[in-house]
């Protein structure tokens, strides 16, 4: 059963047009991938479905309920988290009030989701009093992972999560990913690692000029030579 469907979205900034009909759906439960090239619009798809850009037509619906046009703090309620690629802490505050901001629409911050989190992130616990900024690239994703995750979301949405990351941790950082997944959490992810995301999705999508290419399951995409070509580098 489809959770988010996106039906011919039309978005951009300001006058500038990115998306150009571009359809895509994410089930309940599933672990779907966007890969491209560099300004097809990958990035923008996730923002456009957060309310982050200049909707110019389309759809986008979530729960069966139509969210296009809706602004980002409405749209987290619906049960939508989302993680930027960049400036996604609050780099002043620690590990645990970034946490706890991440249910700032809560009466009070939910001690059982925190526990979730730091039994699937032990590091945030143990430097909980930590400041975020002082925290390498990689502990900074798994705090603004975190954050998106205190409101028990049931679609997360990652732009670029092994984006700066050295390469022995990138793979721990998919693992993660696989493990939220598998707690039923949907997964909708942008990455640059696009062979290694293919691998471990359910679906993925080709974007290219900011509308649909290919979409397929992530082996198939893999096994497709003309994919393999013209976007995974052979």
């Amino acid at each position: 059963m489809a959770l988010l469907e996106v039906d011919s979205l039309d978005a951009g900034y300001g006058d500038l047009q990115i998306l150009n009909g571009v359809d895509m759906t994410v089930d309940e439960g599933e672990y779907v991938t966007i890969v491209g090239p560099n300004g097809a619009g990958k990035s923008t798809v996730m923002k456009s479905i957060f309310g982050l850009t200049e909707y110019m037509g389309g759809a986008v619906t979530f729960h069966d309920e139509a969210i296009h046009g809706r602004r980002p703090e409405e749209i987290i309620e619906t049960g939508i988290g989302f993680v930027p690629q960049n400036d996604n802490v609050f780099p002043t505050l620690t590990v645990l009030e970034n946490l706890e901001m991440g249910a700032y629409i809560l009466d009070e911050v939910p001690e059982d989701r925190l526990e979730w989190i730091f039994e699937r992130f032990p590091i945030l616990e143990e430097r909980q009093d930590q400041k975020a900024g002082t925290m390498s690239g990689g502990q900074q994703q798994m705090v603004a992972m975190g954050r998106a995750l205190m409101l028990e979301p049931d679609l997360l949405m990652l732009d670029e999560p092994s984006a700066g990351l050295a390469p022995d941790l990138v793979d721990d950082m998919f693992d993660r990913i696989d493990r939220i997944n598998d707690d039923g959490t949907a997964i909708l992810l942008v990455e640059q690692n696009a062979k290694e995301a293919l691998r471990r999705c359910d679906r993925g999508y080709v974007l290219v000029q900011g509308g649909n290419r290919y979409e397929d399951s992530g082996d198939a995409l893999l096994g497709d030579e003309q994919v393999r070509q013209d976007f995974l580098g052979g």
